[in-house]
């Protein structure tokens, strides 16, 4: 089948859309020998499609799994800084990628997966999928709830109000389990810096049907077949 090119690297889990792009601007990428244009497309079936000169591989078998990121960890598969990666604490036998991500001070839930366009659609602010957060925050106490469930506006564009559950409280923090649906950068940070509010501590729990419970903090453990299903049928709504 004809796709184009970014999408189909996407697809093998060679780079993302965006670093497929960069790489066909750079003149990286050959179709059947001829330098390949941004926006071409080709059929990995029948054309010798190539990237820095090699061939593309066996398209892998899907894989995703999810791990329980501890704090201090990026989610970037490498660091210039030198900071630990979420990425190294998986040896699942192939190369996976996150989809999207939790800051170095967060923990949690983390996907992982070589299924480029199941990742494309997961991240796609379109598909709306739910994300459940426990966050501890210090502050102004009385009027925290309040606020953190109001609708604010982030990168210009009004967010959807969350759902806030008040979990459990003392006279000098809160903890509350926070559902949202858009996933902007650093979202749950962001509403609580406009609320007044301290993070200390940041986990995600549960992203679409999936759960954290029984998984230790830094494990991971690979999707069952009806669970990386419901997934697929999530990132397709």
């Amino acid at each position: 089948m004809t796709e184009r090119i970014q999408k189909i690297l996407s697809a093998y889990g060679i780079a993302s859309r965006r670093a497929a792009e960069k790489l066909l601007q750079d003149g990286r990428i050959t179709v059947n020998g001829q330098t390949a244009a941004l926006g071409q497309s080709a059929n990995p079936e029948t054309d010798d499609i190539r990237v820095y000169g090699r061939p593309l591989p066996m398209k892998a078998a899907p894989v995703c799994l999810m791990l329980n990121k501890p704090r201090g960890y990026v989610t970037t598969l490498s660091d210039e800084l030198g900071r630990k990666t979420a990425a190294s604490l998986i040896d699942c036998g192939c190369r996976v990628y996150p989809v999207g991500r939790l800051d170095c001070a967060s923990e949690g839930l983390l996907l992982f997966t070589n299924d480029g366009e199941l990742a494309n659609r997961l991240m796609h602010p379109k598909h709306s999928i739910e994300k459940v957060y426990e966050v501890t925050v210090s502050g102004a106490l009385d009027t925290a709830q309040e606020l953190l469930a109001r609708p604010i506006e982030l990168d210009g564009r009004s967010i959807a109000p969350p759902k806030v559950v008040l979990l459990r409280q003392n006279e000098k923090k809160a903890t509350y389990e926070i559902t949202i649906h858009e996933g902007r950068n650093r979202q749950i940070r962001r509403m609580c810096e406009a609320a007044g509010l301290t993070v200390l501590r940041l986990c995600r729990v549960r992203e679409g049907g999936l759960s954290l419970h029984g998984l230790p903090v830094g494990k991971w453990r690979y999707l069952t077949k009806e669970e990386y299903e419901a997934l697929d049928r999530e990132g397709k709504k």
